[in-house]
């Protein structure tokens, strides 16, 4: 479970980094608050930053129930995909939002994977499997 705790804590680490950048975004092309649009870089790095947000309100119990049920190495690789995709969307998306599709890919096929798995560990344990 040690992994599995390594991997939610670098997936939180990740999105205030994430979060960070976005700050960082507004602060350089002068975009006052509440503001939202107007700067092209700040856009598209507060979309990563949302993005991420979305998918991580899905992941990190995924992640955990799947690990209660399976072996948590298996949740452990998934989550470990899902931050390199993380890493690839934000860097795609900042630089060509039409080149995102990989990052995301491999961003949202492990949370599925994960769901997947904790459904069928938690069904299972019901039906005595």
């Amino acid at each position: 479970m040690h992994l599995v705790d390594l991997i939610a804590t670098l997936a939180i680490t990740q999105f205030l980094y994430f979060g960070m950048l976005t700050g960082r975004a507004r602060m350089s092309s002068g975009l006052k608050a509440p503001a939202m649009t107007g700067d092209l870089g700040f856009e598209r790095m507060y979309r990563v930053q949302m993005n991420t947000l979305e998918l991580l309100i899905a992941f990190m119990p995924a992640l955990f129930i799947a690990a209660k049920y399976w072996p948590p190495l298996i949740a452990a690789v998934l989550g470990a995909i899902y931050l390199i995709g993380r890493f690839l969307y934000h860097r795609t998306y900042v630089s060509n939002p039409s080149k995102r599709a990989l990052g995301f890919m491999l961003s949202l096929a492990p949370v599925a994977v994960l769901l997947v798995l904790s459904l069928a560990g938690a069904v299972r344990a019901i039906f005595g499997g």
